[in-house]
């Protein structure tokens, strides 16, 4: 029975499309997945979508749908996560939603069973809340009164909520950081223990009262379980923990390796280990918490809107130059700065020039001075030169380096052993000259045909090496070289020679043609805009009204500037917002509002806005509402948007508009 490995990513927050960084973890993942079972390890890989909170909730609210509808669409949809991960050829053995029903029903029970067992307790949360991150912080922990986690503004937040008890934990978790592997790169270790640990591990806030999108608490109803629980859990549910969907879980639990982005090794390191020791379940063998991706020195972001659509680089220079690139070029425990220019000198250097080059000047001498196929018994040669032995060596040796380095999870430092040898192989073609050999076959016709024997063998062995990070182009590879289903195994990777003196060689396509940087930079910015243009859903504009009003009638609107001293929501009304507005008088002025499912009230208070102040009074849920404010008013997608006209904050309130 073969060696089982089971490995994952995060499951991803489909609150927008996923951009280059979230390929990024998912390429290195699927990589070391294609790497195991190269090895012949029956291998679980796992990713998905963690699909609950707040943040959904709210983007599903501005999209005028519901949140399933809207998780649907970025997951299932075009170009959305599953045309993604098919773009990039993403070897997943299961694909996880939180929105499951087997995952909502075994969440449930994990839950209950944590409660139970006295580590979930009812209490009332008070403190700061990231709602892009889905985090909770005290003050303390704010970073100039933002989030440490992402540097955007946190809001006050107080509900009831359960808790789970990590402060209980803490012990065991600096034991388990400090004194095994579990944790790497090793320098976050440090990071967690001084920064989380160490100034005290404070129970932690595991339902929600003030959203619904979630997965409910079934023994107390109004609560949703929060996202960690929710998402963490997902690891074990996917392997049929605590429901009937599969039976993988003695086989494959605990995993060889969660691979995650840096900003949430807290949650991988800190909470899932100590709600599983809650849950006495084994803990996985190790989280692997890998950089950023950084655009012009920033990390790329959703909400930020900084980030690089893999759908326009892998259309432009193919799936398996993306994967390589990210592989190759940025070390994985670090941040790398990610620059199309880079991506381009990249394909031109390596693949273009180094493999590339290798490969077909290879199998074009080769069909040139022995019409495809080399004679029996060119693989030995009776007196080998230096550089025979030394190409000869490296390549026999690569295949241990190269496992070193991929059973680290340095899969840059693999690859930069495997352009040693393709380096090697080209520094060999110079030394040894063919088309000089080639003006006297019948003296040196033997010679030449092992020289190419050798630079075919070393193609190979490279070439199995390189199938984790472009599958699809060593195949063709392979093809061009004559390679059988024997030459392409891990086993054949080890030992010089597997591949027949007389395969079949063909020049074929090339592989990795040369990229003019200028011109695809400038195709790359077209299609960005193109793509950019094509999100943008079509708006619809009310008609003007043919119906004339006269200047003496408008002037009779006494329009004046206003500033939100306080914006509340109305008791018992979904519409209604209450603004306590300054309009220049020395006395406040209230004027009620339907726009509340388009703002957040306290996202409104010091706004400066337009309104009309002459209207008569008007009840409005028993409160009297005294004008009305200015907004802008269209259509997307059959749904209707409201955007409040808002004003320069240096106009003074009371100031007219005319």
């Amino acid at each position: 029975m073969s060696q089982k490995f089971y490995l994952t990513t995060p499951i991803y927050y489909p609150s927008d499309k996923l951009h280059i960084g979230h390929t990024y973890c998912t390429v290195a993942t699927d990589a070391i997945a294609r790497y195991k079972r190269l090895q012949g390890y029956d291998v679980m890989f796992l990713t998905g979508t963690d699909e609950h909170g707040q943040k959904i909730e709210d983007k599903a609210k501005e999209a005028g749908v519901s949140p399933k509808e809207y998780v649907d669409r970025i997951v299932e949809g075009e170009r959305g996560v599953l045309d993604l991960w098919k773009l990039m050829n993403i070897s997943n053995d299961r694909f996880i939603r939180t929105t499951d029903d087997y995952h909502v029903a075994a969440i449930q029970r994990i839950f209950k069973k944590m409660y139970e067992n006295g580590d979930i307790y009812k209490g009332t949360y008070k403190g700061k809340y990231c709602k892009p991150c889905e985090s909770f912080w005290t003050e303390s922990q704010l970073v100039d009164g933002k989030c440490p986690d992402c540097g955007r503004e946190v809001q006050d937040a107080q509900e009831e909520a359960y808790f789970f008890r990590l402060s209980k934990y803490a012990d065991k978790i600096q034991d388990l950081l400090e004194n095994t592997d579990f944790l790497e790169p090793r320098s976050r270790v440090n990071e967690m223990v001084n920064n989380f640990i160490k100034p005290g591990l404070e129970d932690l806030c595991v339902s929600r009262t003030s959203f619904t999108w979630g997965v409910p608490v079934d023994f107390d109803p109004g609560h949703v379980v929060y996202v960690w629980v929710d998402a963490l859990f997902n690891y074990t549910t996917a392997l049929g923990f605590l429901n009937d969907r599969y039976d993988d879980y003695e086989d494959f639990w605990p995993a060889d390796v969660h691979i995650v982005g840096k900003e949430i090794v807290r949650f991988h390191s800190i909470i899932w280990p100590a709600m599983l020791m809650s849950m006495g379940m084994p803990l996985p063998k190790k989280v692997f918490g890998h950089g950023w991706l950084l655009l012009d020195g920033g990390k790329m972001s959703k909400s930020k809107g900084n980030v690089v659509d893999p759908y326009i680089l892998a259309e432009k220079f193919g799936t398996d130059a993306l994967r390589f690139f990210l592989m190759r070029t940025f070390p994985f425990g670090s941040d790398g700065n990610f620059s199309n220019e880079l991506l381009i000198q990249t394909i031109n250097t390596d693949l273009a020039n180094d493999l590339g080059n290798l490969v077909s000047r290879t199998t074009a001498m080769v069909g040139k001075y022995f019409g495809g196929q080399l004679p029996e018994g060119c693989a030995q040669w009776d007196a080998p030169t230096d550089a025979d032995a030394d190409l000869k060596a490296m390549a026999e040796d690569l295949r241990d380096k190269y496992q070193e380095a991929m059973d680290a999870y340095a899969p840059h430092k693999a690859l930069e052993e495997v352009f040693k040898v393709i380096q090697r192989a080209n520094k060999y073609i110079d030394e040894n000259a063919p088309w000089a050999l080639a003006k006297d076959m019948e003296a040196n016709g033997k010679r030449l045909a092992h020289v190419m024997y050798n630079l075919l063998e070393a193609t190979r062995v490279c070439a199995v090496l390189l199938t984790p990070f472009m599958p699809e182009s060593m195949d063709k590879l392979f093809g061009q070289i004559g390679a059988c289903e024997g030459c392409r195994t891990w086993e054949s990777a080890g030992v010089w020679g597997s591949l027949s003196d007389t395969a079949a060689v063909s020049k074929g396509e090339n592989l990795f043609p040369r990229v003019d940087l200028d011109k695809a930079l400038q195709e790359l910015e077209e299609a960005a805009e193109a793509a950019k243009k094509a999100a943008l859903p079509p708006l619809e504009i009310e008609p003007l009204l043919d119906e004339p009003v006269d200047f003496d009638t408008f002037c009779k609107n006494d329009l004046r500037v206003v500033k939100v001293k306080d914006c509340q929501k109305v008791k018992k009304s979904n519409k209604l917002l209450k603004f306590t507005l300054d309009d220049g008088t020395g006395t406040d002025r209230q004027i009620l509002s339907g726009i509340a499912m388009y703002y957040e009230p306290e996202a409104l208070i010091g706004k400066t806005l337009a309104a009309i102040v002459n209207l008569p009074p008007r009840k409005m849920m028993g409160q009297e509402s005294c004008g009305m404010l200015l907004s802008a008013v269209h259509t997307e997608q059959g749904q209707e948007k409201l955007h409040l006209i808002m004003l320069d904050d240096a106009i003074p309130a009371g100031a007219k508009l005319c």
